[in-house]
């Protein structure tokens, strides 16, 4: 069961120009079967559609071009915004001129252009996902269907329904070579790599505890105010699709699935159950549907802990890590944000440098980078490479903690798993003028969770 599947920089850091870090290693997590080739064309340059041209796709494509195992080129972006688009093709184009080949008749808009984007490949090639979650499903199936390598942001769901579909599509995606990374990039840290093994092979004796934080600031697109009057209600949840629950999970799902994930990993399970709290304060006329602060207790099957504080208010204290805490010993897993992760390990229950088992270097490879390398390393030579199931189980788990926030109610995954509430049920037949999944009241606002009342959804509407 080894990392549960096949296969800091501040929150901003994924639309922060890459900057060089160095030579990489040359460790990869890549195993598994060979597959039959599907590969790009004869001429050995892997062309890329980009799918949803906001700051982190912008991050994302940065590091395909920036790849090791090129050449990549691009070839095709699509967005419901032209703003968007041509924002990201200036800043992408000062950069990688000679990598774009992205003449204005492959630029598409609307929600249809995925399609046209995608058409645009050859089977082998490579699409990035990276619209707001509640469109993966529906963007990842045509990539099925067009025979394309992928890789997509997380988190890759936003509920059940959404998590199952996912699950079914990446075995599909297996069944026919395909090559498929998700954005869970701390799984490709070397430093967290090597602290798993250690804690497996019990350096900190039986892990019994874990605690991750995430608290600073409003981020993101997290609280948004009312709808201008020049814009859409659709338009405006799907720019500020942080801010509802049916685009993104929320902030909850999109903020802290990492430090939900990189926990998970360690303990090389997933919880079985969930119990939380959370509030909403300071907001004035803040529309969105987003507690600001979250306290979650996930419980593993042989009892284990790991606990999630997240708060989302300006002026607090700030904490952004994962620690883990065993039987002998105490375990850095982040600390300071993402990258570095600063991981280290200590005998004894706090981080006393005179106890101090092991830490990494100084200079850490950016995982954000490893990422691509290992995607197009398999690509190039042809290893089973598909991350799905796990970036699915881990939008789920985050959206477990969600749910028990939101209703008041203990969860357990199982019939969490099993739920068949979908937020956004007809999220493939929207349409530019069309009305959004989730309307505005009389005035103006949308519903909030209700834990205690609203029990057996997160929100009434």
């Amino acid at each position: 069961m080894t990392g549960m599947n096949e296969s800091t920089f501040p929150p901003s850091s994924r639309r922060d120009f890459i900057k060089s870090t160095g030579a990489l290693a040359a460790a990869s997590a890549l195993a598994g079967t060979i597959l039959p080739h599907v590969h790009a064309a004869e001429d050995n340059t892997l062309q890329i559609a980009f799918i949803g041209c906001g700051g982190r796709g912008v991050g994302a494509l940065q590091n395909a071009l920036s790849t090791k195992n090129g050449p990549t080129k691009l070839v095709a972006m699509a967005d419901v915004f032209p703003d968007r688009l041509n924002s990201a093709h200036g800043h992408l184009h000062e950069h990688f001129a000679s990598q774009m080949d992205v003449p204005d008749e492959r630029k598409f808009i609307g929600f249809d252009a995925y399609k046209k984007a995608m058409d645009c490949l050859r089977p082998g090639d490579v699409v990035i996902l990276t619209t707001p979650p509640a469109f993966r499903w529906v963007h990842f199936a045509y990539a099925i269907e067009k025979n394309l390598n992928v890789f997509m942001e997380k988190p890759v769901s936003v509920d059940a329904p959404t998590t199952r579909r996912m699950i079914a599509l990446g075995k599909e995606a297996k069944k026919k070579g395909l090559k498929v990374g998700v954005g869970l990039m701390a799984r490709h840290c070397l430093l967290r790599k090597e602290l798993f093994n250690r804690i497996q092979d019990g350096e900190i004796g039986r892990l019994i505890t874990m605690r991750a934080y995430r608290m600073h600031g409003p981020t993101g697109s997290a609280f948004s105010g009312p709808v201008p009057k020049e814009m859409s209600e659709l338009h405006y949840q799907i720019r500020r699709f942080h801010s509802f629950i049916w685009a993104s999970g929320g902030l909850f799902n999109d903020f802290y699935i990492h430090n939900i994930d990189e926990a998970c990993w360690m303990k090389n399970a997933w919880p079985v159950r969930a119990q939380a709290l959370g509030g909403r304060q300071y907001r004035g006329n803040a529309i969105d549907q987003n507690f600001d602060h979250y306290s979650v207790e996930y419980t593993f099957g042989d009892g284990t802990k790991l606990f999630l504080e997240g708060r989302t208010i300006e002026g607090c204290y700030a904490n952004h890590a994962t620690y883990a805490h065993g039987s002998e010993g105490y375990a850095v897993i982040s600390e300071g944000g993402h990258s570095p992760a600063r991981t280290r390990l200590y005998h004894g229950d706090q981080p006393d440098p005179s106890k101090l088992i092991w830490h990494g270097p100084k200079e850490e490879p950016d995982p954000y980078q490893l990422e691509w390398e290992d995607l197009t390393s398999a690509i190039r030579n042809d290893f089973l490479y598909n991350e799905v199931e796990r970036g699915a189980m881990a939008s789920l788990v985050s959206s477990l903690g969600r749910v028990a926030a939101h209703t008041g109610q203990l969860v357990t995954l199982d019939e969490y798993m099993q739920s068949d509430f979908e937020l956004a049920p007809g999220v493939d037949k929207l349409t530019l003028d069309g009305p959004a999944p989730l309307p505005a009241d009389k005035d103006g606002k949308y519903p909030l969770p209700k834990p205690g009342i609203t029990t057996k959804r997160e929100y009434e509407g």
